[in-house]
C-alpha cells in the first residue's frame, strides 16, 4: 500500500459507519454548543438579576427592584399576541417564570443534566420571544420599519433548534455530567428526566 493509500486508510478509520455512535469531534463540538447555548441563558439571568450594566443597568436589575420582563414585553408593537405580551408585562409571576426558566436552562444545559427538560423549556421561551418581536413583520404598529433581517428564521429559531439538538444527541455526557445524571435510579425510572 502507498502512503496514501495508508493515509486514507487510516483517515477512513475515523468515520463511524452510518447509524454508528458520533465521533469524539462531534461530540465535543456539540458540548461545546451545549456549553455556548447555556451560557447565552445563564448571562441573561445574571445581568438582569445584577445588573451588570449590558442589557441591563444596575439601577433596572431585579434586585434592585426592577422587572426583567418588563422592559422587552412593554416594547412589543407588533404581531398578533401584542396584547398578550404587553399585558404580562411587568407581572410578578411572568418575572419569577423568566427568570427561573433562564436559569434551570442555563444551568441544565452547562452541567449537561436534564437536557430534555431544558430543550423543551428553551425552545418554548425561544418561540415565545420570537413571537414576542414577531419578524415576519416588517412594520410596527406606528407604521415604523421593523428592521427584521429575516422573516422566519432568526435567532430564537437558531437557539431553539441548538438546544433541541443538544439535548436529541446526548451533549451533556461530553465534558459534562449527563452520563452520571442518566445512571441515577430515579432517572432510569423516568427517561424523560435525561
Amino acid at each position: 500500500m502507498t502512503a496514501t493509500g495508508r493515509d486514507a486508510a487510516t483517515s477512513l478509520e475515523h468515520v463511524p459507519a452510518p447509524g454508528s455512535m458520533l465521533t469524539h469531534t462531534a461530540a465535543r463540538s456539540l458540548a461545546v454548543l451545549r456549553i455556548a447555548l447555556g451560557f447565552v441563558f445563564l448571562w441573561a439571568f445574571l445581568d438582569k438579576t445584577f445588573g451588570w450594566g449590558y442589557a441591563t443597568p444596575a439601577e433596572r436589575s431585579w434586585l434592585n427592584g426592577g422587572s426583567p420582563t418588563k422592559g422587552f414585553l412593554a416594547g412589543v408593537d407588533v404581531g398578533p399576541f401584542q396584547s398578550f405580551f404587553t399585558g404580562i408585562a411587568g407581572q410578578a409571576w411572568a418575572d419569577w417564570l423568566f427568570m427561573l426558566g433562564l436559569l434551570g436552562i442555563g444551568l441544565a444545559l452547562i452541567l449537561g443534566i436534564g437536557m430534555r427538560i431544558a430543550a423543551g423549556a428553551g425552545a418554548l421561551m425561544m418561540l415565545l420571544m420570537w413571537f414576542a418581536e414577531f419578524p415576519p413583520a416588517k412594520t410596527t404598529g406606528a407604521g415604523e420599519a421593523t428592521h427584521s433581517t429575516n422573516p422566519l428564521v432568526d435567532y430564537h429559531i437558531v437557539y431553539a433548534l441548538g438546544v433541541i439538538v443538544t439535548a436529541l444527541t446526548y451533549a451533556g455526557h461530553t465534558w459534562g455530567l449527563g452520563r452520571w445524571w442518566a445512571s441515577l435510579p430515579l432517572v432510569r425510572r423516568n427517561p424523560w428526566l435525561i
